[in-house]
């Protein structure tokens, strides 16, 4: 099996754990919250984020992957900014209507689309261009109801697409720039996004839900699900990473907004919740868009092996030619740069 093959197959297998193990984790939370009436999200993230720290560090010492050390205030940077757009877009949620929130989730795209253009002079083309705005419209359609604002809540959704955008920017920039795997970035940025939730945990879900979260009920019945709860995380917390490491930030915020179309889907078959012909519609459109933007990846992508193998032709035949590497007057080099390419909405996801 050639290098190509095996690369595709593990950004499949990426992409399928990360949609599983995410509408496996909303359907435990949604149970969590909506019948047994836990919803501190934001607490229950960092204890998410502090198992799979602890997974982590098992299979390291049974040496699944090796621990590679590289810039520390980088690493330290990156989590505590992590963990810190988890927050946000919590109390986002907070303070927006379901509708407004839902909104600022779709941001999310084209200000990462704007960020990647201006830092990166990434290219995107019209075709993934219109791919992604169908994606929108129909995401859009299927669960944006009412939109009422609020300066806070506006102030709050802004900060939280923005952090949200670097953070997930950074998880495929940093993995690249120090040749790290996803697991070892993982396991290095675990403690600081764990700790800044840990700390900042309490105080965010006492101001949404006006409870405090160490004065719960804790039935045997909650703890089971919190623990299956934090166990499905490490799969999510880990494809998340994977995912953005293979891809990219767009990629995977598309791949976010399949989760929502299933976990609504989902929700209807085996929960019952309320769904209507608009839902069915925007769900129809946002997989139309999901189609034409993993067609247009796969041409592109094709296109660039391509480019890249006849650029390399060239360069073979003056090797072996002296003469042509004379008259050139220096050897032709080619750089392919390979830039490839959530919380809890009203019970409805959550960011791991």
């Amino acid at each position: 099996m050639s290098e190509g093959q095996q690369f595709q197959l593990g950004t499949i297998g990426a992409l399928s754990l990360s949609v599983v193990s995410s509408v496996s984790i909303v359907i435990c939370n949604k149970a969590l919250m909506s019948t047994l009436g836990f919803t501190f999200a934001t607490t229950l993230t960092s204890w998410h984020l502090l198992v799979t720290f602890c997974s982590l560090h098992v299979a390291l010492w049974m040496k699944f992957f090796e621990h590679k050390p590289f810039d520390p205030k980088a690493v330290m940077g990156f989590g505590i900014l992590n963990g810190t757009s988890i927050g946000l877009l919590n109390l986002s949620l907070g303070f927006n209507s379901v509708g407004f929130y839902q909104m600022t989730k779709l941001a999310i795209i084209p200000c990462t689309v704007l960020l990647e253009t201006i830092f990166f002079r990434k290219i995107f083309s019209r075709n993934i261009q219109l791919s992604l705005s169908i994606l929108l419209l129909g995401v859009g359609i299927a669960t944006v109801t009412d939109l009422q604002l609020n300066v806070l809540g506006s102030v709050l959704s802004l900060l939280a697409v923005l952090t949200t955008c670097v953070a997930q920017i950074m998880t495929n920039t940093i993995q690249k720039k120090f040749k790290v795997s996803s697991t070892q970035l993982l396991y290095q940025s675990c403690p600081y996004q764990a700790i800044t939730l840990f700390i900042t945990g309490p105080f965010v879900d006492g101001l949404l839900t006006n409870k405090n979260v160490f004065a719960f009920n804790y039935t045997p019945i909650v703890l089971a699900f919190i623990v299956l709860s934090c166990l499905i995380s490490v799969s999510v917390n880990f494809s998340t990473f994977l995912v953005i490491g293979k891809t990219s930030p767009v990629t995977y915020q598309v791949l976010g907004h399949l989760k929502t179309c299933l976990v609504l889907g989902f929700g209807y078959i085996l929960l019952r919740d309320p769904f209507s012909w608009r839902n069915i519609l925007g769900i129809l459109i946002a997989v139309v868009g999901m189609v034409l933007y993993s067609y247009c990846c796969t041409l592109e992508s094709q296109q660039k092996a391509s480019e890249a193998a006849v650029q390399l032709s060239p360069a073979k035949e003056s090797e072996s030619d002296p003469l042509i590497t004379v008259e050139n007057g220096a050897a032709i080099i080619t750089d392919v740069a390979a830039s490839k390419e959530p919380v809890w909405t009203s019970n409805k996801d959550l960011h791991a």
